[in-house]
């Protein structure tokens, strides 16, 4: 039976209609109780979002009525939750948080005691639980404060970028109003640089909206003003940046995947000498990978896929064009604020505007919709579509790419094309989209 609640980063949905208390509930008794400890110890942590309290209550009386202790660290960076969770030898993390999403919507991660995500085996069996009735529990579990979660994930941070001297930067941080507000300002003033922030006035309705990695426009316009030498926008939870360097560019996950793993490399410190990235990388991230002596694995879209390549084949870095970047030697997810600061120790005092890791090649995508998932199909395996793929990746052969793919999530077929011009890109991105209309179903 297919998994109906977990998707490829936890429960998701609107916080009190799908995403209920009642749901938070039966989740974290049905996790808890699988777990072989006698008395489980569970960590909890949050986002800004006004729903987050409602959860977190939720989902601590679940671990308590499980006979599980429920450990409250607040608000933090979801990264901190895999950290904190191995550090404190606990048996299982809950982060709270809709990541990217708007206020409206919440989620709910869990992290394994080994800082992993959980397998998807353990995920559906989980949800196969939540309708029976639950066992009684061997006794009632406590909720407890976790003290000092907040300083110890900055410690950590301090630790691994001990070396990394900021003083004379000026670094503007835009928080998104997330669970970064704290620890990103904290930590890149310990390093020595002058912070200044925005979007870091969380109201519980505010996250995400107009600010974060994903509403750049406010960051750019604000380090076009010439006052800052680099800028760095996380996500709601933290497990994201993307960069804007002085001239108000930005930079995303593919230079910052490329700039780390040219540094790693040139350190020794490269695991397996390789990087995995997805299939939404462009392609001069390929290119120069290849001149530096790096082996590449791509994976299909998402963290989650691009982390168990890296674990398959023992690696360390990988890291999608979004900015989730992954960084096994420090921690098991992706991490907005260490991946900032790692972007920085590449640089070795270098100018972001002056980077180099990569020459990307013009890229363009277009998302044509289906009327159902039926006609996407259809599409897909249409004889006319396949062979105009193959007829422009062949003429793109060594120069660029195609990528013609059905969403996961919506009846969408998304065309990308990567050519050494952006008027080539155009043209076949135009060619393909003509013959996938066509042969959608009247």
């Amino acid at each position: 039976m297919a998994r109906q609640l977990f998707g490829t980063d936890g429960v998701r949905g609107r916080a009190g209609h799908f995403l209920t208390a009642e749901l938070a509930l039966k989740l974290a008794r049905a996790a808890v109780a699988r777990l072989e400890a006698e008395r489980p110890q569970v960590l909890i942590i949050r986002d800004t979002r006004e729903s987050g309290e409602m959860l977190e209550s939720a989902i601590a009386a679940g671990v308590a009525a499980s006979g599980g202790d429920a450990w409250l660290a607040g608000v933090l960076p979801t990264p901190a939750a895999p950290l904190l969770v191995r550090g404190r030898g606990l048996d299982l993390a809950a982060v709270i948080s809709a990541s990217h999403n708007p206020y409206e919507d919440n989620g709910i991660k869990l992290f394994a005691a080994d800082g992993f995500k959980l397998h998807d085996d353990t995920e559906h069996a989980i949800e196969a639980e939540l309708e029976k009735p639950p066992p009684p529990p061997p006794h009632i579990g406590m909720v407890k404060p976790f003290e000092g979660a907040l300083p110890e994930y900055l410690s950590r941070l301090e630790q691994r970028f001990s070396a990394l001297d900021l003083g004379g930067m000026r670094v503007l941080l835009d928080c998104a109003n997330g669970a970064t507000f704290q620890a990103a300002p904290e930590i890149f003033r310990r390093l020595g640089a002058t912070v200044e922030v925005r979007a870091d006035q969380p109201d519980g309705l505010n996250i995400n909206r107009d600010c974060g990695s994903t509403h750049l426009d406010g960051l750019v316009e604000r380090v076009s003003h010439g006052e800052h030498d680099v800028a760095f926008a996380f996500d709601g939870d933290g497990d994201r940046v993307l960069a804007v360097d002085r001239n108000g560019a930005v930079v995303d996950g593919d230079e910052l995947v490329a700039l780390a793993a040219i540094h790693l490399r040139k350190q020794g410190r490269l695991a397996g000498n390789g990087v995995a990235v997805t299939v939404m990388t462009n392609y001069g991230f390929h290119r120069a990978m290849e001149a530096a002596g790096i082996e590449v694995a791509t994976t299909a879209v998402g963290d989650r896929y691009v982390l168990d390549e890296l674990r398959r084949r023992d690696w360390a870095l990988g890291g999608e064009q979004s900015g989730h970047i992954i960084d096994l030697g420090f921690g098991p997810s992706g991490d907005g604020i260490a991946s900032a600061l790692l972007t920085l120790e590449a640089l070795a005092g270098r100018d972001l505007a002056d980077r180099d890791a990569i020459d990307k090649l013009p890229q363009r995508l277009v998302n044509i919709r289906a009327s159902d998932r039926a006609g996407l199909a259809a599409a897909m395996a249409d004889p006319g579509v396949e062979e105009a793929i193959a007829r422009e990746h062949a003429g793109l052969s060594g120069r660029g790419r195609v990528l013609v793919r059905a969403s996961g999530t919506e009846p969408l077929i998304r065309v990308m094309v990567e050519a050494p011009s952006q008027q080539e890109t155009d043209e076949i991105c135009d060619r393909l989209r003509e013959v996938v209309e066509t042969a959608l179903p009247r």
